[in-house]
């Protein structure tokens, strides 16, 4: 994994506490609303993206990508 993301639910947002990238890694984030957050960690042929989200409930999801 391209690092470690800490976020923080409320009822009605998702706010980003940290987001700190592995050795190698870049770290970019995406809020386009307040219920769903992006975190995205990109190193030489490898992207781990975290998403996390309040709809429909709280939780978070990972994709990891190597190219």
């Amino acid at each position: 994994m391209g690092g470690k993301a800490t976020v923080r639910y409320g009822s009605d947002k998702v706010c980003l506490i940290s987001a700190v990238p592995a050795l190698g890694f870049k770290v970019s984030t995406a809020q386009n609303a307040d219920h769903t957050l992006t975190v995205t960690f990109a190193g030489s042929g490898h992207t781990s993206q975290i998403t996390a989200t309040i709809v429909p409930s709280a939780r978070a999801a990972v994709r990891e990508t190597s190219f």
